[in-house]
């Protein structure tokens, strides 16, 4: 649904983008995700047709960005980190006047403007004017305005910038709602947990260069060594090491604070096998669970901490 092929933006001697090389699947949540000026703003615009490339070819839906912009632009819904909202009109004004500029005939406007108010969660705002909104119900608001006309791709630049934590976790709610849709969704952030809920893919940008992109389990295993089982025994901490290290699905145990930490790489049933192992020699385990996926750990791990 989302492709590019050594997409490159220059601004002047800056290179933004670096010959970067994605694909995005109909239906993934990709989370895109690196520091500020790492170059994840400058590709969403280029996607978003805002920018044309240096370099390079951009596809949405198979239609080629640059060239064919106008076939493009009512396949996606773009939501910038910052975004104008006019004060002086109320909601419904404000959604109204997207709809119109989308060409959607005005007859078809209104259950439109409730249907995204409805799924936003603004329909009591309706008559409100924008000035009158929290700083979360403007950003929804925005997110409403990028679904009135019905798009498969969202282009979601830092949705929940400046968000209180209330309004940080409806932000969240409803991406996983939009999901459940089957919508395509490409959310950049450098907040990592905002990300780790919902997106079953994520691609990792430092200076211009997509440094590591897929599955955020496989990525794990590649770039931290594996998922970690955490164990905790009642005694005979050693002799649980013992016979952890001998099985084939664990490359590696440790004991970490009164905790077993091992890197396991194996299966569901694996699992079950390992902890069938330890209760058959008499260890008695207390608690055996396997840590949830850590973004940080993948960023600190591929990441330098340097921006264009």
């Amino acid at each position: 649904m989302i492709k590019t092929k050594n997409l490159r933006k220059e601004f002047g001697k800056l290179v933004a983008v670096d010959n970067l090389n994605l694909e995005i699947e109909a239906g993934d949540i990709f989370g895109f995700i690196g520091p500020n000026g790492a170059g994840k703003t400058t590709t969403i615009r280029m996607l978003a047709t805002l920018l044309r490339p240096t370099a390079g070819k951009a596809y949405i839906d198979g239609i080629e960005v640059t060239a064919n912009h106008r076939q493009v632009r009512p396949l996606i819904g773009f939501m910038p980190d910052f975004f104008g909202v006019y004060d002086d009109v109320k909601v419904w004004e404000y959604l109204d006047f997207f709809a119109a500029a989308y060409r959607i005939p005005k007859r078809e406007r209104s259950d439109k403007i409730d249907n995204v108010l409805h799924l936003t969660n603004l329909g009591t705002k309706k008559d409100s004017f924008v000035e009158e909104l929290s700083r979360g119900m403007k950003q929804r608001l925005c997110l409403a305005k990028t679904l009135i006309h019905g798009p498969k791709v969202l282009l979601l630049d830092e949705p929940a910038s400046g968000l209180d934590p209330r309004a940080r976790i409806e932000i969240k709610e409803l991406l996983k709602k939009l999901k459940s849709m089957g919508k395509t969704i490409l959310v950049s952030s450098h907040i990592l947990p905002e990300l780790a809920d919902f997106c079953n893919k994520i691609g990792i940008i430092e200076k211009g260069r997509l440094i590591v992109a897929g599955d955020v389990k496989t990525i794990l295993e590649q770039t931290v060594g594996g998922r970690i089982l955490e164990i905790k025994v009642m005694d005979e901490a050693p002799k649980a090491l013992e016979i952890l290290s001998d099985l084939s699905s664990i490359k590696e145990a440790q004991l970490v604070d009164g905790m077993l930490q091992a890197q396991f790489s194996g299966t569901l049933e694996d699992q079950c096998s390992a902890l069938r192992a330890l209760v058959d020699a008499d260890v008695k385990v207390l608690s055996f669970s396997e840590q949830a996926t850590d973004l940080e750990d993948i960023f600190m791990k591929v990441t330098k901490g340097i921006v264009s």
